[in-house]
């Protein structure tokens, strides 16, 4: 199992699969092929049927454009076998001879791959990749879980996971700041300062949980706009872990560096979905995005109000298990609808998870482990217009609704 740093990546949204994956790509490209006088991409399968709302194209030919003329060609229909977001790329000539050709995968999460090269697979950093070897190892020695991830990540970890962080709390400021339209043509007005002046107008209960409301709006809508996040483990999904760990350095005044370390262990449990299933929506749907930041979340809550390993794992547990079957359909192919507010119900959610496993001895019949299996294969049986193409589901229902009106 790689380094968490996959599962943080620090970048521009909306999307990790449909925008850092190809942007990076296309730099990957770019090196091997400088002297190229024109570039061809073609996007297949989901990266085509959703990448102009996620702004593929744009991330793509920032890249390739300043350097020779570049066409995209998109065949929303053309799924390829090894992965539903398939991205080829070729190089020609000044005689219009192919230079150079690369067929290449964003899996999720802003990570390549394909059928000789695979991200996931080089830089082996964790001997277990199982939630339930790490906490066997963490009860035998009496270690928690985010100093298993020290001692195979090394103490610079620290400093990787500070700059996470206060990424994180910028797009919440950021977010909080920031009125107006988001773009994309759906009409949908930034909500998290108005969330957040209502709240603050509650009683302590409600307030609370306006405030979490409101600072994963704040993260989710910067996204939608192309701002700065972090990945966690998506940019779909962006907004649940700092609206979590935001609320609770706010409301109970946590170090930042016991924020670190809850990081450290949520990015733990996000790195066994990453490895053993997907966190791809394109590949298992949202359940693999928003699923996955809610088991995150509620294991670092969980953490920080000093849950046992036990109680972190089933806390990461029910966050991922309530959210089994979700399907990805955004809207227009947009990280808006229904993205937006799942992120808020999320965040709060990963709250209640939290709560009801510190209740608990940690002790329960379905664990983190078998839950991630079963997404994978949840993920398996989800007919392809349910997994990031916006050809059923809401997306489906709002278009019909749009042609009729």
């Amino acid at each position: 199992m790689e380094s968490i740093k996959q599962i943080y990546r620090i970048g521009h949204g909306p999307s990790s699969s449909h925008t850092m994956g190809p942007m990076r790509a296309a730099r990957m490209f770019l090196e091997r092929n400088r002297g190229a006088v024109r570039f061809n991409v073609t996007l297949y399968g989901s990266l085509a049927a959703t990448g102009k709302g996620h702004m593929t194209d744009a991330a793509i030919l920032e890249v390739l454009s300043p350097v020779a003329k570049t066409n995209i060609t998109w065949e929303p229909k053309v799924f390829l076998p090894f992965h539903p977001n398939g991205i080829l790329f070729q190089s020609f000539d000044e005689s219009g001879e192919e230079l150079d050709n690369w067929t290449i995968y964003s899996i999720g999460g802003g990570t390549l791959a394909n059928e000789t090269y695979n991200e996931l697979t080089q830089g082996q950093v964790y001997e277990m990749h199982t939630i339930k070897d790490i906490q066997v190892w963490c009860e035998k020695t009496g270690h928690s879980y985010w100093e298993y991830v020290e001692q195979c990540e090394g103490p610079q970890i620290w400093d990787y996971l500070a700059e996470v962080w206060e990424v994180m709390q910028q797009a919440v400021r950021n977010g909080l700041e920031a009125e107006g339209i988001l773009p994309g043509g759906l009409g949908i007005r930034r909500k998290a300062s108005d969330y957040m002046i209502r709240a603050k107008g509650y009683g302590s209960s409600i307030k609370s949980r306006g405030m979490v409301y409101a600072y994963a709006l704040a993260v989710s809508e910067e996204n939608a706009c192309g701002g700065k996040i972090v990945t966690a483990p998506t940019c779909g999904s962006c907004g649940v872990m700092p609206a979590v760990l935001y609320h609770l350095k706010e409301s109970r005044d946590f170090r930042d560096s016991r924020i670190l370390r809850a990081l450290a262990t949520a990015g733990l449990f996000g790195n066994v979905v990453r490895t053993n299933a997907s966190v791809s929506g394109a590949e298992v749907g949202c359940q693999g995005e928003v699923g996955v930041a809610c088991a995150m979340a509620a294991a670092a809550a969980s953490q920080l109000f000093g849950g046992t390993p036990a109680q972190i794992e089933y806390a990461a547990e029910m966050g991922l298990e309530h959210h089994l079957g979700l399907t990805c359909d955004p809207v227009c192919g947009l990280v808006q609808i229904p993205c937006i507010e799942r992120n808020a119900f999320a965040a709060a959610r990963a709250l209640d998870a939290n709560t009801f496993s510190n209740f608990s001895d940690g002790k329960h019949r379905v664990s983190f482990d078998q839950v991630v299996e079963v997404m994978r294969q949840t993920g398996n049986d989800l007919p392809s217009l349910y997994k990031e193409t916006s050809e059923g589901g809401l997306a489906k229902n709002m278009e019909q609704k749009k042609s009729n009106s």
